[in-house]
C-alpha cells in the first residue's frame, strides 16, 4: 500500500513538472522597462535602437519556424504601432543576440525582417510621443507550423499578422514599458 501510494505521488508530481514546462520567452536585456539602449533614434528620439537579447524554450511539437513581433497597442494611431516584424527564423534557433534585429545586426540565415510602422524593415525601438504616458511594448515569439510564410521584406505588418494568425501553434511574450 505504501509503495503504491508513493508511486502515485511520484507520477502526479512528474506530470505537474512536465506540464509546467510551457513555451517561454525571456530577455536578459529588458526586465520590464526599456532603456535608452532599446529606444529608437528617429521621430525625435535619440536612443541607440538596439533590439533586445531574446531567448525561448519549450517550443511546442510541430514547430517548423519562428516569428518575432514587437507591438505598441498604446500608440495614438487608432491601430497601434509595429516596431519589429521578423519571420522565417529556422526551428533550430532559440536565441537572438542583442542588436540582431538592428541595422547591421546578424539575424539567423534565411530569416526576413519586414517593414514596420516606421516604414523600414528591422527593429525600431520605442519612441512614444512626449508626455503621452507609459506605453507597453509587447515582444512575442510565435512558434509556427510552416517553414516559410512565403512573404518578403516589403510585406506590411497587417499582412504578416494575418499569416501569423493562420500558422501560429503557440506564442510567448514579454512586455517592456517606456515613456518620454
Amino acid at each position: 500500500m505504501l509503495k503504491s501510494n508513493f508511486l502515485l505521488l511520484l507520477l502526479l508530481s512528474l506530470s505537474t513538472f512536465v506540464s509546467a514546462q510551457t513555451f517561454t520567452l525571456m530577455s536578459g536585456d529588458v526586465g520590464g522597462q526599456a532603456t535608452k539602449i532599446q529606444e529608437a533614434n528617429t521621430f525625435g528620439c535619440d536612443g541607440e535602437n538596439v533590439s533586445p537579447q531574446l531567448s525561448w524554450e519549450n517550443a511546442p511539437a510541430g514547430t517548423k519556424s519562428y516569428a518575432i513581433t514587437m507591438y505598441d497597442p498604446d500608440a495614438p494611431t487608432g491601430s497601434g504601432f509595429w516596431h519589429w516584424v521578423a519571420f522565417d527564423l529556422p526551428a533550430d534557433v532559440t536565441e537572438l543576440a542583442a542588436g540582431a534585429g538592428s541595422k547591421g545586426g546578424k539575424m539567423p540565415k534565411g530569416s526576413i525582417q519586414s517593414v514596420t510602422s516606421y516604414g523600414a524593415p528591422g527593429y525600431g525601438g520605442p519612441c512614444p510621443p512626449e508626455g503621452h504616458g507609459i506605453h507597453q511594448y509587447i515582444i512575442t515569439v510565435h512558434a509556427l507550423k510552416t517553414d516559410k510564410l512565403g512573404l518578403d521584406a516589403n510585406t506590411n505588418p497587417a499582412i504578416v499578422g494575418f499569416y501569423l494568425w493562420q500558422n501560429t501553434i503557440e506564442k510567448a511574450s514579454v512586455v517592456m514599458y517606456y515613456s518620454r
